[in-house]
């Protein structure tokens, strides 16, 4: 008998050939190019590539006609690319205010879905050698790395901190989440502020110490079809695969809350 992971995911990719079975049917049955195969493009928020790598690796082996490539970063430098005409086919966005500016460019189509929350927390080298306690006075002196306060976690960030009274001194302002969990699980930093879910991620390398709150200002991640998607139809179905109960419970697995 497999381990009760194994079995876990399993149950999950069967679960998700059946949503993404029922919405091929439902493809087939409307005629048009809709069920037709080919590449996919997913611009995604940097914390979401775990989950979003087991989503498509499921939903590859439903459809095998068509072919996904996951392209992550921070949130706002993939509306940029969207905007310089990267081709894509999905986005999703790490907090509603950046999916808007996609919105309000008329880079999206439809309304986009949230499916997915998300919170911050410390994140220490092992050993938490510089005895960082949490959003508080230890950081004073200490090597902090922060997301740059033009990304959804640095915004999310600066409002914790000012929720607290107090004032950051980072050494380092990284464009993406997964690069603040870099230096810190390298040792070039003593203390870094990132998603609970990019925390998990590297649970062998960093030590996660909570900041209290931190649950008062959720990330709220969107995901919609790109307007100029080749082929809306897998497009609209990797955002059902996601949205749907089979993703959700991937989602809820890397850390992720429900939207």
């Amino acid at each position: 008998m497999g381990s009760p992971g194994a079995v876990g995911r399993q149950c999950r990719a069967a679960a998700m050939v059946a949503v993404v079975g029922l919405s091929l049917l439902a493809g087939c049955a409307s005629g048009g190019d809709d069920d037709e195969g080919g590449d996919l493009t997913v611009f995604a928020a940097a914390s979401l590539s775990g989950a979003f790598t087991e989503i498509a690796e499921q939903v590859e082996r439903s459809e095998p006609r068509v072919s996904i490539r996951l392209s992550f970063g921070g949130s706002n430098g993939l509306v940029d690319q969207l905007a310089g005409g990267a081709p894509a086919d999905v986005f999703a966005a790490a907090d509603v205010a950046t999916m808007d500016r996609a919105v309000d460019a008329g880079l999206v189509s439809g309304d986009p879905a949230p499916f997915a929350t998300n919170v911050l927390t410390l994140i220490t080298p092992p050993g938490n050698p510089a005895g960082i306690t949490g959003l508080d006075a230890s950081l004073d002196g200490a090597r902090v790395v922060v997301c740059a306060d033009g990304v959804p976690c640095g915004s999310a960030t600066r409002e914790l901190a000012e929720a607290a009274g107090v004032e950051l001194r980072p050494v380092s302002e990284e464009s993406a989440v997964t690069d603040v969990r870099g230096k810190v699980a390298s040792g070039e930093a003593d203390a870094g502020i990132v998603y609970v879910t990019d925390a998990l991620a590297a649970a062998d390398r960093v030590e996660q110490v909570p900041i209290a709150g931190a649950d008062t200002v959720p990330n709220v991640y969107p995901i919609a079809v790109v307007d100029r998607a080749a082929d809306s139809g897998p497009a609209r179905r990797f955002v059902d695969a996601v949205t749907g109960p089979a993703g959700r419970a991937v989602l809820a697995e890397h850390g992720f809350g429900p939207p």
